[in-house]
């Protein structure tokens, strides 16, 4: 399983991916952001599904960014390539997958800002090749264990927001999934785009990191239940028939 967050506001772009890879029992990390940082050139990509999926479909892509890199100045050419290497990964594994059990499951965020796109993009790819952009009228998307964090971020994220209250929002979001599923964890990979800076900043978390958060956020859920009066509980009471079974 997979965490991995891209939010598309006003002002710039955040992402954050989990590290854990799941293979039978074993638990080890490796990093599922790709990150391509050049003068007017920065983008990232974020993945979910088969590792050698992501680690055949990112080669190529990288391999095609490299070879005729002018000609990739609006993220939508570049995320046209990445399906193109998509596909050609379907057409070399697909098969041979499905017939061993597995699916082709690999999904992909891809955001950033090249030399002629007026304003940064966030896009979503799907494992045929066909994307979706990301706009401001639902400005995040999950790929992997996308059920955990949506509450926290349906109720407090908004297009407008800053960047700082964004990172937040996906940090509490991150938590709620880790908590949830033992198939997400720490370290996180990190990426903060400020639109029009045409600099990817990159950061690596620990657990430590943000466990003071963690921690705050835990104790004001708990807080915030213990905080409703028993009046408004009482009222719901009697309002059901067998209200003694709530006792």
């Amino acid at each position: 399983m997979t965490f991995c967050i891209g939010i598309l506001l006003k002002d710039g772009l955040v992402a954050i991916a989990d590290t854990r890879i799941t293979t039978g029992s074993e638990c080890t990390s490796a990093r599922k952001m790709y990150v391509n940082n050049k003068e007017k050139h920065s983008l990232f990509m974020m993945t979910s599904g088969l590792r050698s999926l992501r680690d055949k479909a990112i080669t190529y892509f990288e391999e095609a960014l490299s070879e005729d890199d002018k000609y990739y100045d609006k993220m939508f050419k570049a995320v046209n390539v990445l399906s193109q290497q998509l596909r050609l990964v379907a057409q070399e594994d697909k098969e041979v997958l499905e017939e061993s059990g597995l699916n082709f499951n690999i999904h992909c965020l891809v955001g950033g800002q090249l030399e002629k796109d007026e304003t940064h993009k966030l896009f979503l790819v799907y494992p045929q090749g066909n994307w979706v952009e990301i706009t401001e009228g639902t400005p995040y998307h999950i790929i992997g264990a996308s059920g955990y964090g949506k509450p926290v971020l349906d109720r407090t994220l908004k297009y407008t927001d800053s960047i700082k209250h964004a990172l937040k929002v996906a940090i509490l979001a991150f938590d709620s999934t880790r908590i949830s599923s033992n198939e997400v964890d720490y370290p996180i990979d990190l990426a903060i785009y400020p639109t029009n800076s045409f600099e990817m900043n990159e950061f690596r978390l620990c657990k430590e990191d943000l466990s003071e958060i963690a921690e705050w956020w835990q104790e004001r859920l708990r807080s915030s239940v213990d905080e409703i009066p028993a009046s408004k509980i009482e009222e719901v009471l009697s309002k059901i028939k067998n209200a003694s079974i709530c006792k």
